[in-house]
């Protein structure tokens, strides 16, 4: 039986993105052992999934001790893994390769590191499909194993039917009105420089109500709660009594159990968007100003997939310059992306979904 692990650390999104490698190798491999390396925050985006056999936890402590790195990196070896895939490409994963012992080791093409590698794979900068580059160059790297194979480019969420029930039982015990439109809204960024300003967000949120007298979630994390609050009272008096603001989800899971019933996720692109449409969610995004929205801008299509980013709206803002190369000027961009310009993409959205 092949022995193969796929690295990819960082954040959800990512994550989520390359488990589509280990979705396909078995689809390649019907037979192969198919193990996954991950941080363990992680981990919920990946439970139940059944094309990973094994999840490998790059713990935190391996960063802290030299030891500890080492001791992992030799227990690593002792798997002895037949293929070792690369989808993160930094140090701590250019260290698994070394040490894996693997004859066949696939990564991305740096000039620095391309000697660690059997087979390097070049990122390509502009998407050829719907799926977007994040997803294409990921489905990229198997490319050397099965240039003709017929692959499959959109990440999965497995719920269990418990875990649905589960979801509806908190609404219910909420006492959501399940005859209004229901919307989860990634309220907050991961980040002051990926958060849509908040007076922004709330004219958005009041839009949305007055369009459609909505119910709206807030998802955010509950070291952003003060944040989150910030905006609600932000917000016009009929917007906020259509927000459920004490529905706050315990977990991941959970949050993903709550938004599998929801009508569809708006706001901050992130974590949140990227696990929305893993569950076949329809979703409207607010790309941060400094974000490549090419990259991460998946499986869009104008009606149940929508995204702005002020690039689109405001292209003299950048000039020659790729929003990476803005990232810096973040902030002071934001102040550029008016909810006006978001307003007709929005109120199609919204008539759609």
């Amino acid at each position: 039986m092949m022995k193969i692990l796929v690295i990819q650390q960082k954040m959800i999104g990512d994550v989520l993105a390359s488990s589509i490698i280990c979705n396909n190798l078995k689809l390649i491999y019907p037979d192969s052992q198919v193990d996954y390396l991950v941080n363990p925050f992680t981990v919920p985006v990946l439970e139940n999934n059944p094309n990973i056999d094994n999840l490998i936890l790059f713990e935190d402590r391996y960063r802290k001790s030299k030891l500890a790195l080492f001791k992992f990196l030799i227990a690593i070896r002792k798997r002895k893994y037949d293929l070792v895939i690369d989808a993160y490409g930094k140090l701590e994963s250019n260290l698994v390769v070394a040490f894996s012992g693997a004859k066949t080791r696939i990564g991305f093409y740096k000039p620095y590191t391309n000697y660690l590698y059997s087979i390097t794979v070049k990122e390509i900068i502009n998407p050829i499909t719907e799926a977007g580059t994040a997803l294409e160059n990921r489905l990229n790297l198997l490319m050397p194993l099965a240039p003709n194979a017929k692959l499959k480019n959109k990440p999965s969420i497995f719920l269990t039917e418990k875990e649905i029930e589960n979801g509806k039982a908190i609404l219910v015990k909420n006492k959501i009105d399940f005859s209004k439109k229901l919307y989860m809204i990634s309220v907050l960024g991961s980040g002051k420089n990926k958060t849509y300003p908040f007076l922004y967000m709330a004219k958005i949120l009041d839009r949305i109500v007055e369009k459609n007298q909505a119910v709206l979630l807030f998802n955010y994390m509950p070291s952003q709660e003060k944040e989150a609050k910030a905006i609600f009272d932000l917000c016009q008096p009929k917007t906020q009594e259509n927000i459920k603001i004490n529905v706050v989800s315990g977990s991941i899971r959970e949050f993903l159990s709550i938004t599998y019933h929801c009508d569809a996720l708006i706001g901050n692109e992130g974590g949140a968007v990227n696990m929305a449409k893993a569950i076949n969610k329809p979703t409207f995004t607010i790309f941060s100003t400094w974000i490549i929205k090419e990259a991460w801008n998946s499986f869009e299509n104008e009606k149940s997939n929508v995204s702005v980013h002020l690039k689109d709206f405001r292209p003299e803002l950048y000039g020659t310059k790729s929003a990476k190369e803005m990232k810096n000027e973040a902030l002071n961009l934001y102040e550029s992306f008016a909810p006006e310009l978001l307003f007709p993409k929005l109120e199609s959205f919204l008539e759609n979904n």
